[in-house]
């Protein structure tokens, strides 16, 4: 497993840069998101679909559905890499 904390004064589009450079579409992650602070807990699994210009697809979700927005993520697991 690699993981990725996002540094808390990065702004979206950093954040987003760094996701980006970190994951790649067809692998497992595991996100924890900034608002739950001071805990270990995932918040979200699956497989990243898409990586897209405001957030980080996973399972075919758009935010509405659970999928974070990058300004959200504080750290992002990666549990199994792309075959």
């Amino acid at each position: 497993m690699t993981q990725l904390t996002i540094p808390a004064d990065v702004d979206g589009q950093a954040a987003a840069k760094l996701v980006r450079d970190h994951v790649e579409v067809g692998e497992t992650v595991e996100v924890r998101k900034t608002e739950r602070t001071g805990s270990d807990d995932v918040e979200l699994a699956g497989e990243v679909t898409g990586i897209e210009s405001g957030y980080l697809e996973i399972d075919g979700h758009p935010p509405t559905e659970g999928s974070p927005r990058y300004d959200e993520i504080h750290t992002i697991v990666k549990v199994e890499t792309k075959k």
